[in-house]
C-alpha cells in the first residue's frame, strides 16, 4: 500500500524508515497550512451540506431500516460491527476479510497466510469498539484523554516505543507523537507536534459544544463527519490516527443511537481524495459529501440484503 490515512512518520533531519510500515519511505516537504482548522467552524454547518435531495435520500433509506427492524435481528449489531472493523483495517492495508475476521473473533482462527499483523490489528480495533460502544452507553465526555485511550486500546499490540528528536513516546499507550507525521510520499506533513495537544483539546471542546445542540438526524451526522475530519486533519499520533477518527466517527454515532456509518475498503482512494480537498481548500464540503454517499450506500445494501434474505425461498435438502 503507497499510502494510508494513518501517519507515516518523519524526523527533521530528513528521511526516516517506519517501525510499522517499512516498505515505505517518505520525506517532510511541507506543513499543512490550515487557516481554519476546525472545520466545521468556518461556516454553519447547513451552509456547507450536501443538496437537501441527498439528505431527503438518506432519511428515507433510515426511517426504512428502522421500519424493517433489521437492527433487531439476533446478533445483527455483532456482525455488522465486525464489518465496520474489517473495513476499517482494510483502508490501513490489513488483508483479512470479513469472513476471516468474524472467524477470528467467533471461534480464534487464523487466517492462513494472512501476517500476524493484520489479525492483531483487528482485534485490537475490536476492543476499540466494544469499548466505545460501553462509553458511549453513559454518554461519555469525549474529552483529550478519552481519545487517548481509544487511541491506545486500538494501538496496543501495534504500537511501539519512539525516541526521537523531540523527546520519547509510546504509541502503543496512546501518546501524542514527538515528531513530524507525514501522509504517505507526496502527501501533506502535519502540523507542529507542539500544537496537537492544545488543539486537541481546543477540538474536544467544541465537540461537546456542538453534541448538546444537534437535535436533527442531519445535523447529528454531520457534526460526526466533521469529528472525523478535523481529529486526522490534526493528526495527533505517529500511527492509528485514521482508525481512531473513524472510530470518534462512529462513536457520536452510537452516543445519538444512529447508525453507524462505514467506509468501505473499495472507496479508499475516493475517501483520501476527499480528506486532501477538504484539508487543501479549508472546506469541509467534499468530505461531508462523500461521507453522505457511504452513509447512503451503507443503508441501501443493508436493506438490500434483508429483502433478499427475506424472499429467498427453502426447500429439503435430502
Amino acid at each position: 500500500m503507497a499510502e494510508s490515512v494513518d501517519a507515516l512518520v518523519s524526523n527533521t533531519s530528513g528521511f526516516t524508515s517506519i517501525p510499522v510500515r517499512p516498505r515505505v519511505w517518505v520525506q517532510q516537504k511541507r506543513a499543512l497550512i490550515i487557516s481554519a482548522l476546525f472545520l466545521f467552524i468556518t461556516q454553519p454547518i447547513k451552509q456547507q451540506s450536501m443538496e437537501q435531495n441527498v439528505w431527503q435520500e438518506i432519511e428515507a433509506l433510515h426511517q426504512k431500516f428502522q421500519e424493517l427492524g433489521i437492527s433487531e435481528a439476533v446478533d445483527y449489531e455483532k456482525y455488522y460491527l465486525y464489518s465496520l472493523i474489517t473495513h476499517s483495517t482494510a483502508i490501513e492495508g490489513s488483508t483479512l476479510t470479513e469472513i476471516e475476521t468474524q472467524l477470528l473473533f467467533d471461534e480464534g482462527v487464523v487466517a492462513g497466510g494472512k501476517p500476524l499483523v493484520h489479525h492483531l490489528m483487528n482485534e485490537d480495533l475490536k476492543q476499540a469498539y466494544d469499548l466505545a460502544k460501553e462509553e458511549a452507553s453513559h454518554s461519555v465526555s469525549i474529552t483529550p484523554a478519552f481519545l487517548q485511550k481509544l487511541n491506545a486500546t486500538l494501538m496496543r499490540t501495534t504500537g511501539s516505543a519512539h525516541s526521537v528528536m523531540g523527546g520519547s513516546f509510546d504509541s502503543s499507550k496512546g501518546e501524542y507523537r514527538l515528531c513530524g507525521v507525514t501522509a504517505g510520499v507526496g502527501g501533506h506533513s502535519y502540523m507542529n507536534y507542539q500544537k496537537v495537544p492544545a488543539k486537541v483539546t481546543e477540538l474536544c471542546g467544541q465537540l461537546q459544544e456542538r453534541i448538546s445542540i444537534a437535535s436533527i438526524i442531519r445535523d447529528q451526522y454531520e457534526l460526526s463527519f466533521n469529528a472525523h475530519l478535523n481529529l486526522v486533519t490534526i493528526h495527533p499520533w505517529v500511527d492509528g490516527n485514521g482508525r481512531t477518527a473513524r472510530l470518534l466517527m462512529n462513536y457520536i454515532q452510537f452516543c445519538y443511537h444512529l447508525f453507524p456509518t462505514k467506509i468501505f475498503k473499495e472507496d479508499r482512494d475516493e475517501y483520501i481524495i476527499a480528506l486532501r480537498q477538504s484539508q487543501d481548500e479549508d472546506n469541509n464540503l467534499p468530505f461531508l459529501s462523500f461521507m453522505a454517499g457511504q452513509l447512503k450506500k451503507s443503508l441501501a445494501l443493508e436493506i438490500e440484503h434483508f429483502n433478499t434474505s427475506q424472499k429467498r425461498g427453502f426447500s429439503f435438502m435430502f
